[in-house]
């Protein structure tokens, strides 16, 4: 069968297993697209070391440190969302970095969550949009752990 779709059985016993609509893909790659420049404008100032950024990590109270392994954390999720492949990891990756972000501005800096919590709607929405790559990276995740064993 066409666009994407795969059948399994006889004609009168088919199961029929759609693979994502066009609209999902674009949707996908907008938002990682979006996401990877707003992550590569964060980390990046993070990591030149822009004075508001290092008032805020002052503020946080774990050292500068912390400050450029955000940034690290940032850039390079940014970079996985834009490689095939790897944008589900990217978009949880950088999903658990806003969490933490969220939490972050609310006991610590108390100051507005606002835009981490957009950020991280944003990745929760390309993990949803990319949930067969996630399950199939689980799939691949599990295959490999068993063979460590």
């Amino acid at each position: 069968m066409g666009n994407g779709t795969i059948c399994f059985g006889h004609m009168q016993n088919s199961i029929a297993i759609q693979g994502p609509s066009k609209v999902r893909i674009i949707g996908a790659w907008v938002a990682q697209g979006l996401l990877a420049a707003a992550f590569v404008a964060a980390g990046g100032a993070k990591l030149a070391g822009v004075p508001v950024m290092i008032q805020i990590f002052d503020q946080i109270g774990f050292g500068q440190w912390f400050r450029i392994v955000t940034g690290v954390v940032e850039v390079v999720g940014a970079v996985a969302l834009l490689i095939p492949g790897f944008a589900v990891v990217g978009a949880a990756w950088l999903g658990a970095t806003m969490f933490f972000a969220v939490l972050t501005h609310l006991v610590m800096l108390h100051s507005s969550p606002a835009p981490a919590l957009v950020l991280l709607a944003l990745n929760v929405l390309v993990v949803w949009l990319r949930r067969d790559q996630l399950a199939s990276t689980m799939a691949m995740f599990r295959r490999a752990m068993s063979r460590q064993r």
